[in-house]
């Protein structure tokens, strides 16, 4: 065999192996971030959505019924009759089911409101109130 026909079928050396690696790595510490950021926002978007929901269906319970759920009946009002309710003509959500936040807690329910006449809101990543960020509330008043 030829010396240049050799050299040829031997790959790749250490040296470039741990060039490319090095390479990955720069990447991946620069564009992971980036990425992982905004996974975390679309949990406080998608609260946004579930809340607006919540929303819509509680003004529905309103126009059938007269009022809005009280703090007694909840969120759950939307889904199960309460009570002797008369015009109730539920269930107001697609799926019979009340959603938990992207976090996996309850979604907080006021009647009257602090900031309207109701509060359906969101405690956000850490479940205690106000934070920044993930943690930041997302209420219905946003």
């Amino acid at each position: 065999m030829s010396r240049h026909h050799r050299r040829a079928i031997t790959g790749f050396t250490l040296v470039e192996l741990l060039v490319v690696l090095a390479i990955l790595g720069l990447l991946a510490g620069l564009v992971g971030p980036r990425i992982l950021g905004q996974l975390g926002g679309a949990k406080s978007k998608t609260a946004a959505v579930q809340i607006k929901d919540l929303e819509q269906a509680s003004e529905l319970f309103k126009l059938d019924v007269g009022r809005f759920p009280n703090n007694e009946e909840g969120l759950e009002a939307l889904v199960t009759r309460p009570g002797s309710v008369g015009g109730w003509k539920g269930p107001y959500l697609k799926k019979a089911t009340i959603p938990k936040d992207p976090w996996g807690n309850p979604y907080h329910y006021e009647s009257p409101g602090k900031r309207g006449d109701i509060d359906i809101y969101s405690l956000g990543a850490d479940n205690g109130p106000g934070g920044e960020d993930e943690n930041a509330d997302v209420g219905n008043w946003q």
